[in-house]
C-alpha cells in the first residue's frame, strides 16, 4: 500500500522517494536523474559509463576521471584494457546493451561508431540516464528525429551534449553577436564549407579473420552486415574514423564528420529552425560550377550519387523559415572542393579549409572557428549602421565543454548543444544528403518529417535506414 501511495504522489520509484527523504534531512539535492549531490554526500560524483573506450574517448578520459567511473564498453577488448588501467574499478563490457542495464549508472558518454550513436543515445534516454553523444546524433533524418523526441520528452530530467566540441571556442560567440547586432545588416544568407577530400571506390572486399580480441558482429551493429576488412580499422585513435565513415552503412562522410563542427559555427548564429526545403548537387572541384559560375566552354556535368560511399564534392541549400529577428533565408552547405563565391576577389575563400560566411544587406562576416572578418558592402559603406554591444553584454565564455555536461548533469540540466538544438542540425545536413541522392529539389515538413513532393525520398530507405534483424532503435 505504501508503495502504491509513494508512486501516486510522487511518480518516482519507491528507491529514489527514500532517496529523496534522505536527501531533505541531509540538505543535498536529488538530481532530475535520482543523483544525491551535494557537499559531503556519498553521491555527489556522476556515475559515468563510456561507451567507446578508444578514438575520441581518449579526450574524456581527463574529464570524468572527477567522476565515478564505474562502466567500460567497447567492441574490442585491448580498448578496454587501455581504459580499465585508468579506471580499474569500472565494470567492462563487450555489448552496449548490456552495459546500458547496469543499475547504478547515472550517466553514459557514447563514443562509438557513428551508425551506432542515435541507438545508444535512444537507449540511454530510455533509461533516463544523461548522455553526451560524439557527433553526428544520426546516421539518417529519421534517427535524429528519434533522438531528438526522445530527449524533448525528457529535457526536464536528462542533460544532454552533441560533441561538437569546437562550439567552446569565443569565436563562436563573437560571430553570434556581430550576426545578432546587425555587424552587416539584416541577414540574407548563410554558408558554411569544408575542403576535406576522401574517395573511396566502395565497400572493401573479405580479407582476412578479425582478431579474436575483436567482436565484429557488434561493431557491424545495427548495419547490413558487410565482410571483415582490416582497412576498416586502420589509422590512430584520432584517424581511424576516416577508413570506415565515407561508406553509407556506416558513416555520412564529411557531413557527420567535420561538417557538423563546421555549419555549427553558422547554425550558431541563426536559430534556425528545420527546413522547409532542401536540395544537392556535385560538380567537379576546380569547374566553373563547382562555385555557381558558368563554364565557357563545355559545362561540367554533375557528379551521380554513388550506391555505396557518400560524396566528396556536394553543394547543398536549404530554405530556413523566418524568425522573430531575420527573415527567412537561404542557407548553404559545400564540401570537397566545391565553395561558394568570394565577396571580394582579394580575399580568398579558399585558404579557409573550414570556414563560414554571412551575407548581410551592409557586408559580409567571414569565419573560421578562431578567427572572423567583417567585409563591408560597396565603396560607402562606413559602419555606423553598427555599435558594437557593450561589454557587460557581451556573451560570457561557455567554459570546458565536457565539463558543462556533467555540470549540467547534476544541476539545471542546460547544455549549450543538447538534443535539440544538435539534433536539428544534423537532421538538416542529411536531409540535403536525401536530396542529394533522389536528384531533385525536396519540399520538407518538418513537423512530419515527410517530404512532399518526392515520394521516392519516403519511400526507398533514404529518409531512414532498415537494421538486421534483432536491432532496434528504441529499445
Amino acid at each position: 500500500m505504501a508503495d502504491k501511495q509513494t508512486k501516486k504522489v510522487t511518480g518516482v520509484s519507491r528507491r529514489r522517494f527514500l532517496q529523496s527523504a534522505a536527501a531533505a534531512g541531509a540538505g543535498v539535492t536529488l538530481l532530475p536523474g535520482g543523483t544525491l549531490f551535494g557537499a559531503n554526500t556519498p553521491n555527489n560524483k556522476l556515475n559515468v559509463g563510456l561507451i567507446g573506450c578508444w578514438g575520441r574517448a581518449l579526450a574524456h578520459f581527463g574529464s570524468i576521471s572527477s567522476e565515478n567511473v564505474v562502466a567500460l564498453c567497447d567492441i574490442d577488448e585491448n580498448h578496454i584494457a587501455q581504459a580499465a588501467k585508468k579506471f580499474p574499478k569500472a565494470k567492462t563490457y563487450v555489448d552496449w546493451r548490456e552495459c546500458l542495464d547496469q543499475k547504478d549508472l547515472d550517466a553514459i558518454i557514447c563514443c562509438t561508431t557513428d551508425h551506432t550513436h542515435a541507438f545508444v543515445a535512444n537507449w540511454a534516454m530510455n533509461r533516463d540516464l544523461h548522455v553526451y553523444c560524439e557527433k553526428p546524433l544520426g546516421n539518417c533524418v529519421e534517427e535524429a528525429r528519434v533522438v531528438r523526441a526522445t530527449y524533448l520528452k525528457k529535457k526536464d530530467k536528462l542533460a544532454t551534449q552533441v560533441g561538437t566540441q569546437r562550439h567552446a571556442i569565443g569565436n563562436f560567440n563573437r560571430v553570434r553577436e556581430l550576426v545578432l547586432d546587425g555587424a552587416i545588416g539584416e541577414l540574407q544568407a548563410a554558408y558554411a564549407w569544408g575542403n576535406r577530400q576522401i574517395r573511396r571506390p566502395g565497400y572493401l572486399p573479405a580479407a582476412g579473420s578479425p582478431p579474436k580480441t575483436l567482436h565484429y558482429d557488434l561493431w557491424i551493429g545495427p548495419s547490413p552486415f558487410h565482410p571483415y576488412n582490416p582497412g576498416y580499422f586502420k589509422g590512430g585513435p584520432g584517424a581511424n574514423c576516416l577508413s570506415w565513415n565515407m561508406f553509407w552503412d556506416f558513416g555520412t562522410g564529411q557531413i557527420g564528420d567535420m561538417g557538423s563542427h563546421t555549419m555549427d559555427l553558422a547554425w550558431n548564429a541563426l536559430d534556425a529552425e528545420l527546413p522547409t526545403s532542401a536540395e544537392g548537387i556535385a560538380y567537379p572541384a576546380g569547374s566553373p560550377e563547382a562555385t555557381g559560375g558558368r563554364s565557357k566552354g563545355n559545362k561540367a556535368k554533375p557528379i551521380p550519387a554513388h550506391p555505396e560511399v557518400a560524396p566528396v564534392e556536394l553543394h547543398s541549400s536549404f530554405d530556413i523559415p523566418a524568425n522573430d529577428w531575420r527573415p527567412a533565408i537561404r542557407l548553404h552547405w559545400y564540401q570537397g572542393g566545391m565553395m561558394p563565391r568570394s565577396p571580394r576577389t582579394c580575399v580568398d575563400l579558399n585558404r579557409i579549409g573550414h570556414g563560414a560566411m554571412f551575407k548581410g544587406s551592409k557586408g559580409f562576416l567571414v569565419a573560421d572557428f578562431s578567427s572572423r572578418l567583417i567585409i563591408p558592402h560597396g565603396d560607402s559603406a562606413d559602419m555606423t549602421h553598427y555599435t558594437p554591444r557593450a561589454k557587460d553584454k557581451v556573451l560570457p565564455p561557455l567554459g570546458h565543454f565536457q565539463k558543462e555536461w556533467i555540470n549540467a548533469s547534476k544541476g539545471d540540466l542546460k547544455t549549450t548543444c543538447n538534443f535539440d538544438y544538435g539534433g536539428k542540425l544534423v537532421e538538416t545536413m542529411l536531409l540535403g544528403l536525401v536530396a542529394y541522392r533522389v536528384g531533385g529539389k525536396l519540399q520538407y515538413d518538418g513537423k512530419t518529417g515527410k517530404v512532399t513532393n518526392n515520394p521516392k525520398a519516403n519511400s526507398d530507405a533514404l529518409l531512414r535506414k532498415e537494421y538486421r534483424k534483432g536491432w532496434t532503435l528504441n529499445g
